[in-house]
């Protein structure tokens, strides 16, 4: 077993120090041999019944850890240089406290077991530049997709449309979608039908109503008659939420306002052009209103739905029966980033990991105002608001029903809806479960969880009653 680390420049043994950023850290095993090429060797097992027979029971278990630990951020920096570059931009306690938060030895050993080979190591995987899809992005530059044997390339998609359009065409293997994106896919909702999946939600919360400044003084909505006001897609959240919120303040949301489809880089500068009063769009946009002087948030959309799900982590049908062991590594890399993101104490180090240009291309600040949820409104007050976003990967089939009662509301479906059938056919929350197990953290219970809705406890099992429930609506 290996079991220390030995410096080129000075020959010296040291305990395995990951977070050392003043010596390289190179891999020395019991054979007595540096492996540089290779962050985790296997040594015969002669030489590790020999290293055992040295070390007590606690020491050998402590350097097993301490060796795990340092493979693991091995693979991570592959590039000693970049890896103490980091420490030194972070300093060690974050890093470690980061680290160890994904990598319980509980959760290595489950996620060792299950795996069979992994049949397409190469994957394109679109994403949107908004922090809803930061599980999604920071799997790649924190290794944890390399750590299940997948070699993925990140494709910075420029709109909703697009990433539809690149997954039915099979340019992109997975992708970052809007939720109710797969529902919409699957029906054959705005595009041709293919069967498209839920794997996890990417993030809850984490959207807002964002307004011009000029309208400051306008805080009820009921004074937004005429706005123009944006939404990223029409099969989203944000135009589900949006709606909702106008209809129960008396604001029909078809006749009363204009509702436009706008990409999400492209809010703030037609916010500051005027040419929209505002929207409800993802984060870092809203942020970035306030940070530009543009606008200010009115209201975060964890005030009309707390722990609504926005976006998700998806792929096809026809992915899924073709390369089995590739979704399940897909799976464990994205439910172990979703869980780490979800961690207060990491938000900090998620935002300097994702921001910079390749990524996210925004101010560190303003994602780390996003994450932290202390951040400036655009008012003049400072709000301290820690679950302004949260990740919780669960994909709660109730979730599903709730998306296709307001798609039947507001008129993109037409007739009768099986929305318990729709829900488990998309949602794979069974496939949720497995894996959550797999990768050392508790599965939740049930399918079908209850949650209110501006107050309004929604009853799944009670769907197409509450879809014609409705004062204002537009059913087909």
């Amino acid at each position: 077993m290996p079991n220390f680390l030995k410096t080129e420049e000075t020959g010296s043994d040291l305990r395995h120090d990951a977070y050392d950023d003043s010596r390289p850290l190179l891999m020395n095993c019991a054979c007595g041999r540096v492996h540089r090429k290779e962050s985790l060797i296997e040594c015969t097992d002669s030489a590790r019944v020999s290293t055992l027979q040295s070390h007590s029971v606690q020491s050998v278990e402590q350097t097993s850890q301490n060796f795990m630990e340092a493979a693991f951020v091995k693979a991570m920096f592959p590039v000693d240089s970049v890896r103490r570059g980091f420490l030194r931009a972070v300093g060690a306690n974050t890093a470690r406290a980061a680290i160890s938060s994904v990598l319980p030895l509980g959760a290595l050993q489950a996620m060792a077991q299950d795996k069979g080979s992994i049949e397409k190591k190469d994957l394109k995987i679109g994403f949107i530049a908004i922090t809803c899809a930061s599980p999604l992005i920071m799997a790649e530059p924190l290794g944890f997709y390399r750590k299940e044997g997948l070699n993925v390339q990140l494709m910075k998609t420029a709109g909703w449309a697009l990433i539809r359009d690149k997954m039915i065409n099979k340019e992109h293997d997975a992708s970052h979608f809007l939720s109710p994106m797969p529902l919409a896919m699957s029906m054959g909702l705005g595009s041709n039908q293919v069967s498209m999946n839920v794997a996890s939600i990417q993030n809850t919360n984490g959207q807002a109503i964002t307004l011009h400044l000029k309208h400051k003084n306008l805080r009820d909505p009921r004074q937004w008659k005429g706005f123009k006001l944006a939404v990223p897609f029409e099969y989203s959240m944000h135009n589900f939420l949006l709606r909702y919120y106008l209809a129960e303040n008396g604001v029909n949301p078809d006749t009363d306002v204009q509702i436009r489809v706008t990409p999400p880089p492209e809010m703030v500068a037609n916010l500051r052009a005027g040419n929209i009063d505002g929207f409800l769009g993802p984060d870092p946009f809203n942020q970035r209103a306030v940070y530009d002087e543009v606008g200010f948030i009115h209201i975060l959309s964890k005030e009309i739905w707390d722990g609504h799900p926005c976006c998700a982590f998806g792929m096809s049908d026809e992915f899924i029966k073709q390369n089995p062991n590739t979704f399940a590594a897909l799976y464990r890399a994205v439910l172990t980033a979703s869980y780490m993101a979800n961690q207060d104490k990491d938000r900090e180090l998620i935002a300097k990991v994702i921001s910079p240009a390749q990524y996210l291309n925004q101010p560190e600040t303003v994602i780390t105002q996003v994450l932290t949820g202390k951040f400036a409104d655009g008012l003049g007050g400072v709000r301290n608001v820690p679950d302004r976003a949260s990740f919780d990967p669960v994909p709660w089939q109730s979730m599903a029903v709730w998306m296709l009662t307001q798609m039947k509301r507001w008129g993109y479906v037409k007739g009768d809806i099986n929305y318990k059938q729709i829900a488990e056919k998309v949602f794979l929350l069974t496939d949720a479960k497995k894996y959550m197990a797999q990768a050392g953290f508790k599965p939740p219970e049930g399918a079908y969880k209850k949650f209110k809705v501006m107050g309004k406890e929604f009853d799944p099992s009670k769907a197409d009653e509450y879809a014609n429930s409705f004062a204002i609506s537009k059913k087909a």
